[in-house]
């Protein structure tokens, strides 16, 4: 019988509040260890929590954007647990009542179907602190600074099938979050991490399995490969007699495999109760249209009209839409160089493969998008060729200049003087009578296959300066022209 992975992930996205959920300490990235975790975050005696209004616009913010049931009414819950990085004894989360309810979303796959995926729910909690074991030998060392910053904890139902799915869902998520502003997305600083969640059984089958849950994986890369791995590893268990015990995971990248954390907790296992110091949240009709109003662009309808205004292929509109910044970029590049397809070809094709060859997003280029517009200008305009484009570009991102500069510096100017172009091309059929007296008595329409060998000599003729497109337009007539 054929396996089916069952898979739902739970998105902690971090909130952009430049203050935390229930304090006024900052929620600054890369500060001093433990100089950002005040009183309130530490729950020391006599504090009483005050919560942050920002932080639930931007949960509403986001209920509104995948159109889901935002709670009229939601509850604060203390989840009480000892960790060394929860110096409170417990976290102040959601759990009966939470602000985001059931929503959906649909995802694109790579062979261009897409699914719908269901969100359970969304609810808004703190962070804890962050361990840290890397700089301690034996030790574990804490850092608070993290503790009590705003997260939306995104829940999926569990619709996914494959670990395809389960990028292209969290992607999407990730698209949307950053969309609308409310978290940076940035996964290397933790702003934006996946817990998955995963299971196996017979395809057909109604009943789910035991499931683990891989904790706090930190790219779309590594959540692809743990949840493959976590997959391949409950086959194999459940195939020789054994069966699947509910824990939680940790992913290790550097082994490229899941392993035991601890025993997976139920719900009862944090005893639950109503926050004691939090109130109620109460929120009426209109403050949730005005939101809904006020929502920036969604990535779908940025995708539409990329199509419309760019006349963009599907598949091209949808990644260079996935992004806010990698749109920006290449709406940028678009206007400034007049040329909408050639500007969608150089940014999923040279332009992408620089960026994940050096592992960077589009906001850490070298390169601005007025830059590589002029880039662009310079291939129209036939100044350079294709090759050289990719020369040119490739010193850009070093840093050696702009275009022009680079392409005078580096001699990569087109021949395209028509009476240079002539001369070339004499030479070369003068010193080639073996291949002409192989066109002339081919058959015409057989002699377009044979004009490769001739634009080869050429460009290696004009060191790869002759401009291609007028070299073909000298070429074939004067081949043609020995045929008659």
């Amino acid at each position: 019988m054929e396996w089916e992975a069952v898979i739902g992930l739970e998105i902690h996205a971090q909130l952009a509040t430049k203050t935390k959920i229930f304090s006024g300490a900052s929620t600054a990235f890369g500060a001093q260890a433990n100089t950002q975790a005040c009183a309130i975050d530490l729950a020391l005696p006599g504090t009483l929590p005050v919560f942050n209004k920002q932080a639930l616009e931007m949960a509403v913010m986001f209920g509104t954007a995948i159109d889901a049931e935002i709670g009229k009414t939601s509850v604060f819950d203390r989840k009480n647990y000892f960790y060394p990085d929860s110096p409170k004894g417990y976290q102040t989360s959601q759990l009966f009542y939470p602000i985001v309810g059931q929503g959906e979303l649909d995802i694109n796959l790579q062979d261009g179907s897409t699914k719908r995926i269901g969100v359970t729910r969304a609810h808004l909690e703190e962070d804890a602190g962050k361990s840290l074991h890397e700089k301690f030998a034996d030790m574990s060392g804490i850092d608070l600074n993290r503790a009590g910053t705003p997260l939306l904890e995104i829940v999926s139902d569990p619709d996914m099938r494959s670990a395809e799915e389960a990028v292209a869902y969290a992607k999407k998520i990730h698209s949307i979050v950053t969309s609308i502003g409310i978290c940076d997305g940035n996964m290397a600083e933790g702003s934006f991490r996946v817990d998955c969640n995963v299971s196996v059984r017979y395809k057909g089958e109604s009943e789910f399995g035991n499931r683990t849950e891989t904790k706090n994986i930190n790219s779309f890369r590594f959540i692809e490969k743990a949840i493959k791995g976590e997959i391949i590893r409950q086959i194999e268990i459940l195939e020789d007699g054994g069966s699947i015990t509910q824990e939680t995971r940790l992913y290790d990248a550097e082994k490229d495999e899941t392993r035991s954390m601890r025993s997976k907790e139920e719900a009862n296992d944090y005893r639950y109760f109503p926050c004691p110091d939090l109130l109620p949240i109460v929120i009426e009709d209109e403050y949730i249209e005005k939101i809904r109003n006020n929502l920036p662009e969604l990535p779908d309808a940025r995708k539409q009209r990329f199509i419309e205004q760019y006349q963009l292929s599907n598949n091209d509109a949808a990644t260079l839409s996935s992004n806010k910044d990698l749109a920006a970029y290449y709406e940028n590049v678009a206007q400034d160089c007049n040329d909408n397809k050639l500007a969608a070809n150089w940014m999923l094709g040279e332009f992408s493969k620089v960026l994940n060859q050096h592992d960077l997003s589009i906001e850490q280029s070298p390169v601005d998008a007025q830059g590589f517009a002029l880039l662009l200008k310079r291939i129209k305009d036939d100044t350079i060729s294709a090759s050289g484009a990719k020369k040119v570009f490739e010193a850009m991102w070093n840093n050696e200049g702009n275009a022009d500069q680079i392409i005078e510096a580096k001699g990569l100017k087109q021949v395209s003087d028509t009476g240079a172009i002539e001369a070339i091309v004499s030479e070369v059929i003068a010193k080639s009578d073996k291949q002409v007296q192989q066109y002339i008595a081919a058959e015409p329409e057989k002699r377009g296959k044979m004009l490769g060998f001739f634009m080869g000599q050429i460009m290696k003729a004009s060191g790869g300066k002759a401009n291609p497109g007028q070299v073909q337009s000298v070429l074939k007539p004067m081949l043609d022209a020995m045929c008659d």
